[in-house]
């Protein structure tokens, strides 16, 4: 059974840096998020402190093309206009942006890498939590490669053929792997194990809406 349900009762998201910006034109404006900052405001108002108002400061303009979990660190990119927006939007949707993300997980890994391909749902007893469902669940897929293999965790780089909420956190764990630090799907070991979720966004690909260029842009990983 899960363990107790987090809360941002205390969410202090973090100053420094206030923003790290990869890049910026007159279309978009690529940051990297750090953990343990929402990428945008809660429902709550006391959640008001996010990536968006603080890139909205400088940039009134800015909005969210996709999202990363609160715990995520890593490469998010911003639309400055609506034009950018609905192209970079429909990249995502039909999955022709590239992203590769860095993990350290509990256990060694014997394999070299493989696909994981389990359906996922939201648990609903656990909400936000989701859960392997085999009979409602949406087609999810996540490759895995091993880079290192320590004592007792491996680190990973997964590439997430869909984009389904907390993909490769219930993933990793559905292979008997938890993320460290992961609040939601680990335990007491695997949290003590780290000092923040082990999951970061290293690489993100995408064409750019006005150049056609395809730019790949990378956030150089903090664990």
């Amino acid at each position: 059974m899960p363990g107790p349900m987090p809360t941002l009762a205390n969410y202090t998201p973090p100053l420094e840096p206030y923003l790290s910006i990869l890049h910026q034109d007159d279309d978009i404006l690529v940051l990297d998020k750090q953990s343990g900052l929402l990428s945008v405001p809660g429902k709550d108002p006391s959640l008001w402190d996010c990536l968006e108002y603080r890139a909205r400061q400088k940039w009134p303009t800015a909005g969210m093309c996709h999202r990363l979990d609160k715990d995520t660190s890593g490469v998010l990119v911003m639309a400055l206009n609506k034009r950018a927006h609905g192209r970079i939007g429909s990249q995502f949707e039909h999955r022709q942006t590239t992203k590769s993300y860095i993990a350290r997980v509990a256990g060694v890994i014997a394999e070299d890498a493989g696909l994981i391909d389990l359906p996922l749902a939201t648990d609903w007893e656990n909400k936000p939590r989701q859960r392997v469902d085999y009979d409602n669940g949406r087609p999810s897929q996540t490759e895995w490669t091993v880079l290192d293999r320590e004592a007792n965790a491996t680190r990973v780089r997964l590439h997430p053929l869909t984009g389904r909420t907390h993909q490769l956190r219930v993933h990793m764990k559905a292979i008997g792997h938890v993320i460290l630090g992961d609040v939601f799907y680990g335990d007491a070991e695997t949290l003590a194990a780290a000092d923040r979720l082990q999951l970061h966004a290293a690489e993100l690909g995408f064409t750019h809406p006005t150049t056609g260029e395809f730019m790949t842009f990378v956030a150089p990983t903090p664990f």
